[in-house]
């Protein structure tokens, strides 16, 4: 008789080590998935933030006169669209409004056409300002290179710790939309190699 309760005894223990240990892993792994939730809002903004600094600094560029009229238009009409560009993430975006992806690629391929057309940079070397101006804009592109690029890891990792079976089975991310990568052409002009280079962003 002895010898039955102690193993009822022992299972007992065991059955409730187990469901303790089981119930403070999902607990943990709840907590990390929020934390990563978290951390995916904070590199959001900071993206959100660079494309706005990288707007400024083109619509700043574009003001000036250290260009010609023509690529000054050109500058602050695919600025322009990349500010009104849908930022909602839906699948469809919001009605008159450009895909953020499409608007600020095409800010970048803009970028790239005015700014390594011969002769543009050695103009801007030139003027007053000029330098500083382009010298800025290139310190914003690079910064939002490295925006999206953290953007698009927090993604990556909340994707593969959703993809577990734990989180899936006990739905522990809720309802929450699984999170998409920022796809978009980012590349900064490629200016001749003698152009002073900003240091390189650290934030």
């Amino acid at each position: 008789m002895s010898g039955n309760l102690a193993d009822l005894v022992l299972t007992f223990s065991v059955v409730v080590v187990t469901a303790l240990l089981v119930a403070f892993y999902v607990s943990w792994r709840a907590s990390r998935l929020d934390r990563l939730h978290t951390r995916l809002e904070t590199a959001r903004a900071a993206l959100e933030a660079a494309m706005a600094r990288r707007h400024a600094a083109v619509v700043e560029l574009a003001a000036s006169a250290h260009l010609e009229p023509a690529s000054r238009i050109l500058l602050a009409d695919a600025a322009g669209r990349a500010l009104r560009a849908d930022r909602d993430q839906e699948p469809e975006p919001a009605q008159g409004a450009e895909p953020l992806e499409q608007a600020e690629s095409a800010l970048s391929g803009t970028l790239r056409a005015v700014l390594e057309e011969p002769g543009v940079p050695e103009e801007l070397r030139r003027v007053p300002g000029g330098q500083a101006a382009l010298g800025e804009l290139l310190a914003q592109a690079r910064r939002l290179q490295l925006a999206r690029r953290f953007h698009n890891d927090a993604v990556a990792t909340i994707r593969q710790a959703r993809h577990r079976w734990l989180v899936r089975v006990l739905r522990l991310a809720g309802h929450a939309p699984l999170p998409e990568y920022v796809e978009m052409d980012d590349q900064p002009p490629d200016l001749p190699d003698d152009w002073p280079r900003p240091p390189a962003a650290t934030g």
